[in-house]
Parts: C-alpha cells; sequence; structure tokens
C-alpha cells in the first residue's frame, strides 16, 4: 500500500484586524444602545439587560487577543454588528473561492507543484458560502486543476476529515495530489451581539497539498502515519441556519440562526472525550505521549487546549509542545489546526512524530499522527 504525505501547507490571512478592545468598544456601544431602548421593560424584569464585555474578561474565558476578517467596518457597527460583504455577480469569483485560492496558491507554491498536477480539490469547511455549485469546483477552475472537486462540513473537523478523505482518495488510486482547503469565513456566521461569545470567532484560510508518496518533489515531508476519526451527536454548539429557514417566515431572524452554544457543557464533555481519544489512538499505535514532539491541536479555547493536554502529559504542556494560535488568530473552527502545524514544524527533525487534532461541534473529533520523513 503508498504512503500518503502532507507536502505543504498554506494559509491565507484577511487584512483587516480586530483586537479585544476594538470590539469591546463597539459591543458596549451596542449593549448601551439596546438597555437604553428596553429601559422600561428591563425594569419590570421581563427582559434581561445586556451586560457589559471587556478585554480583561475574553482573555481569561478564552485566551484570544485579536481575530483576523474579512471585514470590519459592520462588524464594529453597532447599529450593524455584522460583516457587510456586497454580493458578486454570478460571472464574478466569490469571495470563499477567492480566499480559498489564496491559500490554495501559497501551499502549491510550498509544494513545488503546479496546479495542473492536482486530481482533486476537497474544501472541508464550516462555512459554505452557498450550497451549489460547489465552492471546490469554482476553485477548481480557478487554479486550473484537473480531477474532481467537492465540497464537505463536519463542522471545526472539517479540515482532518477532509484531510481522511485526501489519504482514501490516494490509498485507492483515485487521485495522487490533492489539494484540502479550509476557507473558514467565520465572521459571517457569529453572533457580534451575544456576550458569551462575541469574541470567539476569526476568518483564515488553509490548505494542504496531499501527495501520492512518488508524487513528493521535496527532500522532507510529513508521512499520514495514522488516523482515528470520530463524531457523536450533540446540540452543545450548533446553528440552524439554512434553505429550511425560509419555510418558517416568522423565526427566519431567531437567534438560532447563528453560533450558539451551551459553553460550559460543551468545554466539560468535549475535554473528556478528546482527551480520550487521543490517549486510545497512541495506545493503539503503541505510543506515548511523552513521544510526540508536538501536538497541533484545533484552536478553540487556551484553558480546553490546555486541560486536554495535561490530561495526556500528566503535567502543563511546554509552550512548543501543543502551540497556540488562537491568541491571534482567535477560533477559526477547522482551519486552525492547521495554521498551528503551517506556522510550527520546521524545528523538526526526520523521524519525529507530531498529533493533528480536531474537535468540535457535532461533536466531531480526529486524530492523526504525522511522521516527518526525508526523500
Amino acid at each position: 500500500m503508498p504512503e500518503v504525505y502532507i507536502a505543504a501547507s498554506g494559509v491565507a490571512v484577511p487584512e483587516h484586524q480586530i483586537t479585544n478592545d476594538e470590539l469591546v468598544a463597539a459591543f458596549n456601544h451596542y449593549m448601551k444602545h439596546h438597555n437604553d431602548i428596553y429601559a422600561a421593560e428591563i425594569a419590570v424584569g421581563s427582559r434581561e439587560a445586556i451586560q457589559p464585555s471587556s478585554s480583561e474578561f475574553i482573555e481569561k474565558a478564552s485566551g484570544i487577543k485579536n481575530r483576523f476578517v474579512v471585514e470590519k467596518n459592520g462588524i464594529l457597527d453597532p447599529l450593524v454588528m455584522h460583516p457587510l460583504l456586497p454580493e458578486r455577480q454570478d460571472n464574478e469569483l466569490s469571495l470563499q473561492a477567492e480566499f480559498a485560492a489564496n491559500a490554495a496558491r501559497q501551499a502549491l507554491r510550498n509544494a513545488d507543484l503546479s496546479a495542473e498536477k492536482i486530481d482533486g480539490v476537497i474544501v472541508a469547511c464550516s462555512n459554505l458560502q452557498r450550497a451549489y455549485p460547489a465552492i471546490a469546483i469554482e476553485v477548481q477552475a480557478a487554479l486550473g486543476c484537473r480531477g474532481f472537486a467537492y465540497d464537505m462540513n463536519v463542522a471545526c473537523s472539517s479540515a482532518t476529515f477532509g484531510l481522511h478523505n485526501a489519504y482514501n482518495a490516494i490509498i485507492s488510486g483515485t487521485a495522487r495530489n490533492v489539494l484540502v482547503i479550509s476557507p473558514e469565513i467565520t465572521s459571517g456566521h457569529q453572533e457580534w451581539r451575544d456576550r458569551d461569545c462575541h469574541f470567539i470567532f476569526g476568518d483564515v484560510a488553509s490548505a494542504m497539498v496531499v501527495q501520492h508518496q512518488d508524487e513528493v518533489r521535496l527532500s522532507r515531508a510529513f508521512k499520514l502515519r495514522s488516523q482515528q476519526l470520530a463524531t457523536q451527536f450533540s446540540s452543545n454548539i450548533r446553528n440552524n441556519f439554512g434553505f429550511l429557514n425560509r419555510c418558517t417566515p416568522d423565526t427566519l431572524l431567531a437567534r438560532d440562526k447563528t453560533f450558539y452554544q451551551n459553553g460550559r457543557k460543551a468545554f466539560k464533555e468535549v475535554v473528556a472525550w478528546v482527551s480520550e481519544l487521543l490517549l486510545d489512538h497512541l495506545v493503539q499505535q503503541e505510543l506515548l505521549p511523552s513521544q510526540v514532539k508536538r501536538f497541533w491541536l484545533h484552536q478553540a479555547n487556551l484553558n480546553m487546549n490546555m486541560l486536554i493536554m495535561k490530561k495526556l502529559l500528566g503535567y502543563d504542556p511546554d509552550p512548543l509542545q501543543a502551540p497556540i494560535i488562537l491568541d491571534r488568530f482567535a477560533n477559526t473552527s477547522s482551519a486552525g489546526s492547521i495554521v498551528s502545524f503551517h506556522q510550527y514544524q520546521d524545528d523538526f527533525e526526520v523521524g519525529e512524530l507530531g498529533v493533528l487534532s480536531s474537535f468540535g461541534a457535532g461533536y466531531s473529533a480526529a486524530c492523526m499522527v504525522l511522521e516527518l520523513n526525508a526523500f
């Protein structure tokens, strides 16, 4: 059976940034406006007042200090509180396809590979701009790739599950070079008016070039040594936006049409579940956590990642054992673990192991052991 490698990765970052201080100023302006409008109802207890946010609250709750977004003026306007993105014509490249292609081109350059060599394009992300035609097919055309293309969504595990699909396509002989792209425009599904989650998400696009062993042109690449995927249904992290919403017009703009969660319950359940999944998979591979140089974890919450690592290792991890990028990027859904991998891999020596892991809504999770090999 052939070996499959992640030959290279790429990351596209939007030009706009929002700091916690900027976000808090906009939110608190919105809070005051809302509480003033509904002051009479708040006074008699028929409506709850919105509580103020603060940079200290955000950093303590999540570890997030900054986020990148495709548009910031609408988000920071207390009367709008969402990105303002004009629709493009059908004959124009869509925003998400453009975002995806930028990350893909970087990954292709890093792999020393032309787009014409790509046999498959998988756009795997939580937030797809439309139902059809597939964003992946649009990206395929924009890049000039051959073969097949399709979209897929497994929430925050989309990138890793997409990587698994690329692996299977190569093993089966369907493809030899596959692009897995995660253009996460999370700012569109974020609820910027909710104090408990208004700070969580940021936008970024990641891409990976996945190759058959005989196609790798670099002197070193990461072998997909083993994989384990898991899903378990939960409504604790949810977004009910979809094409059927228009069939119930009275709830078309209800709160559940953007991101919402039972954060405390999800935190507790996901930490226990993912810790067990990671440890079980390492045991199956006859590996100890101490034999893994680096864990590239999903970037949702600093406290969650540190607790998962402590359960695995028995002690608080060194910063490079489980690098954090969410302080700069916030939660970028499925792209987060790939951004971490992209930024923290250059110090690997041949034979060293890393674990790529996702976890999130669904619930969905993945554990993938990578080994750096030389060619």
